[in-house]
Parts: structure tokens; C-alpha cells; sequence
């Protein structure tokens, strides 16, 4: 469990303020149930869930209200027990301000629980694949930011062995404190769920990255680890620099191993997950609760009382700003997430999802405005301070001219969008914009052509069928003829009987004929009495 271990440090990287005490200087609250939820059925990556309620429906907290509908998609719960007002479109916490389908909950203010699935405390006992159906069942996704499915993250069956477990305890982005307070207030649940995940994919070792600004963090776990008796856990205290967290950046730190372009950590035998997706499991496993619930930080200038919550899923933002003593006059925009990869909300009705780890209510000198946009000069900071040791010139040169191809020829989906190279760029081109821009646009491409070859499978799936009835109606029309002739041709075999009477009728004709063609008989004439000579 020491500290004792070699460093690995990635390429580029920015040192910044983390201005993490303006949240942190308050004790974790509990945000009072709200009067309405708000539950996006699209809350993590994949396919979005389907509704399992309707509208008028009475539920109980934990209750499942829409399921899963493929392999790569997540359930959702009832937060609190209530009734179903609404199943529609209402804005949601993205970047392009649109409105997505969403389940909504009128509370009851009983927050009476449903009946959960019995907890699993000797889950070594149970096989792999039923604590990946319980994990599955309780909604968790991945809560560091990418909402991935962790049911299908640790299902590593199949790939090559697992030899690292990383628990991501780095959080490095600046403002963002939510799990700098769970490792406080939730570490041995958060050990509890690290063993389980462990247990899940076999790995050899397990290590906590987390960076060297947060030692009371790292002290709660490691008096967890104590307690727990887990010293096959190591803590590694890693440089705070942006963005360690990010997961490559954070294995290459840990491990020294660099994962493939195109490539997940498995390829390198590595499976990273964050510690509150660890307590999460926990809760899952262990008490047999789904994902209701998580700790969202709010902080910046523009709130009154910044600090940390634990929040319902679905309470709308509006609504927790208030509980954190509203907006002061210096508020200039609320951004969801932290300044470097966070975006602006246009809309601060917009609802808590599983992803969302903070709301930066910032003033103009935490966001500034942004300066007119000026030829690139070609400097090179921006290669220079690229976690991916990417090549952001080119990258942005073909994206504005919308050369996906080539723009995908220098990795485009290698960068991390973590925005190192727009902060150091001195012509304050927005670069992630246009990185952002690029890939919406290939994916958009891509479901067209996926749509374009399902479509071309349809046709080619109809001609063929239509191909096969026809010749199997000419087939059918062929042996209904090749019947008719059997049945023609054994019609015209020699009956004896016909063939007696055949004979008779020709003799008759024969004979009938032959006496109409034979000479009158030569007779003496009558002679009549007087005429004697």
C-alpha cells in the first residue's frame, strides 16, 4: 500500500489553479426532495431507454420506470415515490440546448421505497455474470463524466486478462470537488466496491490514482483500506496535473503503458473505473439499491454558498442553485461541469443526470468572454501541451475545411476534448469547438450510411424474396402442367374393351362402305300381262 511507486508522466499538460476550496470548505449536504423529477431516458451512452410506466402510474422509490433495450444501454429508477405526470420532450443538460424525452415524477413526499432485490454481502458466493446482471439492474454508468455502462464495461469476458484494476480518484479538472467528498465522507464503501470490481474481472493488482491536492482524501482511504483489511489495494499519489484524470493519461501515470489510437485499456490489459462508480456498486451489490442518486458539486462566484450535495436524480438545477443560496450579481454564465471540458446551459431548468458531477455558477473572470478568433500562427503550443500527442493545427485546418477524412487520418477520436491547447492558443481559436464539430459530423455520416446500407439490405432482402416466390410459383405451375400430361398420356393406353368396340364400329363402316360402292344386280325386266309377243 505505499506510495512508493515510479511515475510515469504523460506528454503536455497544464498546471492550473484548481480553486477546489471555494467548495470544500462546507460539510456534505442532502438536497431536500424536490416537488418534481425530471428523468432523461438518454442518461448514458448507447441506446436510450424505453418507458416501463405510463402516465397516471403510481410508483415507489427504486422502482424501475424505463428499461434497458440493448446491450449498451442503462435502466432507470424512481429517485422518490410519486406519481407519473408527463412522458415527453423537455430541455435537457446538452450543448446544443434540445429537448430530449423524459419521464416526470410529481412527488408524494412519502419516499416509500419498493421492494429491492435482497443484498448480496457474500458476493464471492455468486458468479460473475449475476453480480453483472445486479450492477446492470441498478443503472450504474460510469460517474467520472462518460456515463458508459458499467455492467458492460467489466464484462471482460472473452478479451485479454485483466492485469490492473485503476480506480480514477484523480479528478483533476479545476472547481470540481464531488469526490474529493465522497473518498471523505464514503471511503470504505467506496474499498467495498473496489473488491468487487476486482473480484469481477480477476484483476493481479489494484491501484487508486488520485493527485497530491487532495491528502485528507487519500488519508480517509487508506484508514478504509485498514479497516477493511485490503492491503492488497495501492494508493498512488500522482502530480496534479491537467488532465491526469483523463483514463489513458492516468494509465500511462500508473503503469507506464500507453493504450493503442482506436484502442480501450483492455488492450493493454487495464480496466479503469471512478471511485464513485465503485460506491455505486457497493450500493448495488451490497444493499441491493439502484442509482438514484450522486454528489454534485456547486461552486464559483456567482453562487451564494458553494459546496457539495447529495442530489435525486432529476432534480432540476434551477432548484439546487437555490438551495446553494442562489445566484450573486456576479453570475455570469452556469456551465455543467468544470471550466476546461464543461459547456454552458442555456436552460437552468434542466435536470441532474447520472454525469453530472458540477454546476459552475461563474463570474466573468472565471469565463471570460472570449476573444475574436484570429489566424492561426502556427506556433506549436498547442502540439506542445496535447495529453494525446496529437497534431492540433492539422486537426483543426481540416475539420474547418471539412475533410473528414483526412481529419480522422491524424486520430481525431484520440483527442480527449480535455481544451489544453484552445487555453494555451495566442489567437484564441476555439479549437475543441471545432473538434467537436468534426465528429458530430462523421457520426452523422456514419448513422446516414448505416441507414444507407440497412435500407440497400432491405431491397436486396425483398428482390431476393420476391425471386424465390417466383420461381417457386413457376415451379408449381411446372408440375401442375408436367400432372396434367402424366394424367393425358395414361389416358391414351389400349383398353381392351374400347379396343373390341373400336374394332366392331370400323368393321361396320367398313362393311357399310363397301356395300355403298358395289354394282346394281342384272335382272330380267318385269313384263306385264298383254304385252306378250
Amino acid at each position: 500500500m505505499a506510495d512508493q511507486r515510479t511515475i510515469w508522466p504523460f506528454h503536455g499538460g497544464l498546471h492550473l489553479d484548481d480553486h477546489k476550496a471555494l467548495s470544500t470548505g462546507q460539510p456534505l449536504q442532502r438536497l431536500p426532495m424536490p416537488r418534481r423529477l425530471i428523468l432523461p431516458l438518454q442518461q448514458h451512452i448507447g441506446h436510450r431507454a424505453e418507458p416501463a410506466v405510463q402516465v397516471g402510474e403510481r410508483v415507489k422509490k427504486g422502482q424501475l420506470v424505463a428499461n434497458a433495450v440493448d446491450f449498451v444501454s442503462a435502466p432507470l429508477h424512481a429517485p422518490t415515490s410519486g406519481t407519473i405526470v408527463e412522458i415527453g420532450d423537455r430541455p435537457i443538460p446538452h450543448p446544443s440546448g434540445l429537448t430530449d424525452a423524459c419521464i416526470v415524477i410529481e412527488a408524494d413526499g412519502e419516499d416509500a421505497w419498493a421492494d429491492l432485490p435482497e443484498p448480496l454481502p457474500d458476493f464471492r458466493a455468486h458468479s460473475s455474470a449475476h453480480l453483472r446482471e445486479r450492477i446492470r439492474w441498478a443503472g450504474i454508468v460510469g460517474l467520472g463524466g462518460a456515463a458508459f455502462p458499467t455492467a458492460v464495461k467489466v464484462n471482460t469476458s472473452g478479451q485479454r486478462p485483466i492485469e490492473s484494476l485503476i480506480i480514477n480518484a484523480a479528478e483533476c479538472e479545476p472547481y470540481i470537488t464531488c469526490d474529493d467528498t465522497l473518498m471523505h465522507e464514503r471511503a470504505a464503501d467506496i474499498i467495498d466496491g473496489i473488491g468487487i470490481l476486482r473480484h469481477l474481472v480477476d484483476a493481479r493488482e489494484c491501484l487508486i490514482g488520485i493527485e497530491d491536492n487532495k491528502p485528507g482524501a487519500a488519508a480517509s482511504l487508506r484508514q478504509a483500506i485498514a479497516q477493511r483489511d485490503r492491503q492488497d489495494i495501492e494508493i498512488v499519489v500522482v502530480p496534479s496535473v491537467y488532465p491526469s484524470g483523463g483514463e489513458k493519461q492516468l494509465i500511462q501515470l500508473l503503469t507506464g503503458k500507453a493504450v493503442p489510437s482506436h484502442g480501450l485499456p483492455s488492450a493493454v490489459g487495464v480496466l479503469c473505473q471512478n471511485v464513485a462508480t465503485a460506491a455505486a456498486v457497493a450500493d448495488a451489490v451490497l444493499r441491493g439499491r439502484p442509482l438514484i442518486e450522486r454528489i454534485v458539486t456547486v461552486t464559483g462566484q456567482g453562487v451564494g454558498q458553494p459546496g457539495n450535495f447529495v442530489v435525486p436524480l432529476g432534480t432540476p438545477a434551477d432548484v439546487l442553485i437555490q438551495h446553494a443560496g442562489g445566484y450573486t450579481d456576479r453570475v455570469h454564465e452556469l456551465i455543467l461541469g468544470g471550466p476546461m471540458m464543461g459547456f454552458g446551459l442555456r436552460d437552468d431548468r434542466v435536470p441532474i443526470t447520472k454525469g453530472t458531477n458540477c454546476l459552475l455558477a461563474a463570474s466573468r473572470d472565471e469565463a471570460p468572454q472570449a476573444e475574436p478568433e484570429r489566424p492561426c500562427i502556427r506556433c506549436g503550443q498547442c502540439a506542445e501541451v496535447c495529453p494525446a500527442q496529437l497534431l492540433p493545427q492539422q486537426l483543426f485546418w481540416y475539420a474547418r475545411a471539412r475533410d473528414f477524412d483526412k481529419v480522422q487520418d491524424y486520430h481525431l477520436f484520440d483527442c480527449i476534448e480535455c481544451g489544453c491547447c484552445a487555453y494555451v492558443c495566442p489567437a484564441h481559436i476555439p479549437l475543441v469547438h471545432y473538434y467537436r464539430f468534426a465528429k458530430t459530423e462523421i457520426w452523422a455520416q456514419e448513422r446516414d450510411r448505416e441507414k444507407s446500407d440497412l435500407a440497400r439490405r432491405r431491397h436486396e432482402a425483398r428482390q431476393a424474396r420476391l425471386e424465390r416466390l417466383e420461381r417457386q410459383r413457376k415451379a408449381r405451375l411446372r408440375k401442375k402442367k408436367e400432372a396434367l400430361e402424366n394424367k393425358s398420356g395414361a389416358s391414351d393406353a389400349v383398353d381392351p374393351k374400347k379396343a373390341a368396340i373400336e374394332a366392331a364400329m370400323q368393321r361396320a363402316a367398313a362393311k357399310k362402305a363397301a356395300q355403298q360402292a358395289a354394282p346394281p344386280n342384272k335382272t330380267s325386266p318385269k313384263i306385264s300381262p298383254g304385252e306378250r309377243p
